[in-house]
């Protein structure tokens, strides 16, 4: 049973009689004093070196996870490949709130009461682990819990990890603005092996059930649904969305923050760019001559994270600008660490997790005991090829040079990826390194958020995969964060766009990364434009610095690049002159593109839709010019 400080503490949080009754009759409720004593717990009952984390369905026992003790944390991997990535479809909606999303009743033809009742029965069977969490960060987050098998302790851990510790005693008596409920061997015995992340919220309480094991879609994607719904309802946005303060080699400083699907170059943003052997930076090849182009910096700017995917924009840290001030909705970071394949790719970031100060959780990623994880050893999927999704859970405080200070947002760049376009096989891939754009394009492109090529992150559906595979795009949604968001697109529209003209004074960016026409440049003209954007001042310009992009949706055009002397070629900022692209294939590329916008923004034209929003699809619509949109909303420079 549980012991009697425990419940004392628990009795200071106000539940729900049945959530109330599950830790009153569990065999055992810890509630950990110290993150060092839930790593022990992790460990399982031996303490390692090796736990498997094993459940029974209908008398077969079913092992979800496995767990190594190493030298600088806990690996963790699964069995399956596709635990190894969150699956799309796994949210569901079980109460009746406006919602767009999949209804639980819908997709499995019954309500969720039964549901509920079967999973807090079952969690009243087991030893559980208790751990209080604050939703959004230590500063501004909402108080909340997590109930979890013991045996499946890491989960909890990586959770408060991601969000930071706090224990009963700070928090003092709460009631939870969201409780996370964890039964891992429903996925098989009610789910049909499928991921299913269960939401059902009222206007004071998001409780999210998670059916499975890998973090991603509940202790990471169902927090950042819980700050939506509160932003939705208060009135401000969690925008996915990673930032980082830019000192130029002059001492001034930019702050970029740049959204996109995934795939879009959010981690990227706060990595420097690759130099080759002899220290030259390889912008792009083309993929036809297979030709490369290399250009020199002899210095290039430091780097300050100061968010890496979920960016609080909280009426608490405005400071009346007219630029937005963005904070950390976490204190850890999920980090993908898929691009590390050798020894020395990211030295600052291998040194932490290498040689962290407190050991940290890995996932995905080959694990031997008591041995130290290195992070480009990826777990090889069943098909031998490295799994795409490795990551670590790393605290902030280790991060190099972070900033943990709420800061204000000079530009808001917007990265898409790009297929390569040629004459020869024309494609949507013609977005020039840079396009300065109105703040009602900016609106445009984040109701969208197109994904196009492989998205290493997320299982792909299989309709969705096609289409990628054949050069195709998916919409991610609004704001990109729409996977995440349990309530209508229309209202999220509405409360971006709120946003975008609320903030007058920010400059907004669209950049490619994979390729720009026939060249392959990688995340290149990302981090290349990010340095040009910071030794403009903040990316200011003057009009007749720009010109208007070919295609409208790409806004404006820089006159000329220059960094450290050196022009960028102008191929590279208008893809139509070059030779292996031209008009013809440019013109069908933007054809697609804005099609594709067509089809996407349709759907939003609803009575609830705001007058301004409407105005503006119906320019998309008309095929209007950039100045059409200027009109509605000027460009800042």
């Amino acid at each position: 049973m549980t012991t009697a400080p425990t419940a004392a503490a628990l009795r200071d949080v106000t539940l729900a009689p049945d959530v109330r009754h599950v830790l009153a009759t569990a065999p055992s409720v810890t509630v950990p004093a110290t993150r060092a004593e839930l790593y022990a717990i992790a460990l399982g009952p031996d303490g390692g070196p090796e736990f498997s984390v094993d459940y029974d369905v209908d008398g077969e026992s079913i092992t979800e996870a496995t767990v190594t003790r190493c030298r600088n944390g806990l690996a963790v991997n699964y069995p399956e490949d596709y635990m190894r990535r969150r699956d799309p479809q796994c949210m569901v909606i079980a109460d009746s709130r406006p919602t767009d999303k999949t209804r639980f009743a819908d997709r499995f033809g019954h309500g969720f009461d039964d549901t509920r009742a079967d999973t807090l029965a079952w969690l009243a069977r087991q030893d559980l682990v208790v751990v209080p969490f604050k939703a959004g960060g230590p500063v501004h987050g909402s108080p909340s819990l997590a109930i979890v098998p013991v045996n499946a302790a890491f989960f909890a851990l990586a959770l408060v990890d991601l969000q930071g510790w706090v224990t009963l005693d700070a928090l003092g008596p709460f009631d939870p603005r969201s409780i996370l409920y964890v039964a891992p061997p429903f996925r098989h015995s009610h789910f049909d092996g499928r991921q299913v992340v269960v939401h059902d919220r009222s206007e004071t309480l998001h409780e999210i059930f998670a059916y499975n094991l890998y973090p991603g879609p509940s202790a990471k994607k169902g927090v950042f649904s819980v700050l939506l719904d509160i932003g939705e309802a208060e009135g401000w946005i969690t925008a996915h969305a990673s930032s980082v303060r830019v000192t130029t080699p002059y001492d001034n400083e930019t702050v970029v923050m740049h959204e996109g699907a995934s795939g879009g170059g959010k981690s990227e943003m706060c990595q420097d760019l690759r130099r080759e052997d002899d220290g030259r930076i390889l912008l792009g090849a083309n993929v036809v001559t297979e030709e490369p182009y290399y250009i020199t910096l002899s210095e290039t700017s430091d780097l300050s994270p100061v968010t890496d995917d979920m960016t609080l924009c909280h009426p608490a840290v405005q400071d009346g600008s007219g630029r937005m001030v963005v904070a950390d909705a976490e204190d850890g970071w999920f980090v993908r660490v898929d691009n590390l394949r050798t020894y020395g790719e990211d030295p600052h970031l291998e040194r932490a997790v290498i040689h962290p100060d407190t050991p940290l959780v890995f996932f995905n990623i080959h694990g031997v005991a008591d041995a130290t994880v290195l992070p480009w050893e990826h777990t090889l999927d069943s098909t031998g090829t490295p799994c795409p999704n490795p990551r670590v859970v790393i605290p902030r405080r280790m991060i190099e040079d972070i900033v943990d200070e709420p800061q204000p947002v000079d530009v808001r760049t917007f990265g898409v990826r790009m297929p390569a376009c040629t004459r020869d096989q024309p494609s949507y891939g013609i977005m020039g390194l840079a396009h300065f754009v109105p703040p009602a394009i900016a609106w445009l492109w984040r109701l969208v958020a197109p994904r196009g090529d492989k998205n290493p992150s997320i299982g792909e559906a299989a309709d969705a995969l096609s289409t990628l595979e054949h050069g195709g795009m998916v919409s991610e949604g609004v704001g990109s964060y729409w996977p995440f968001s349990t309530g209508t697109k229309v209202a999220a529209a509405n409360l971006l766009l709120e946003q975008l003209v609320t903030y007058d004074h920010t400059r907004y960016v669209l950049t490619p990364n994979q390729h720009i026409g026939a060249y392959h440049v990688g995340f290149s003209a990302e981090w290349l434009t990010r340095e040009w954007l910071a030794r403009k001042g903040g990316g200011r310009m003057r009009a007749e610095q720009l010109e208007p992009a070919r295609c409208a949706l790409f806004g404006y055009t820089p006159h000329e690049i220059t960094l450290d002397g050196q022009p960028v070629r102008r191929t590279l900022l208008r893809p139509e002159m070059q030779s292996q692209v031209g008009f013809e294939a440019y013109d069908e590329g933007c054809r697609i593109l804005t099609g594709f916008f067509k089809s996407e923004l349709a759907q939003f034209v609803t009575p609830d839709l705001s007058d301004l929003g409407r105005r503006i699809i119906e320019t998309c619509l008309a095929d209007g010019d950039v100045s059409d949109y200027e009109a509605l909303t000027p460009t800042y420079l």
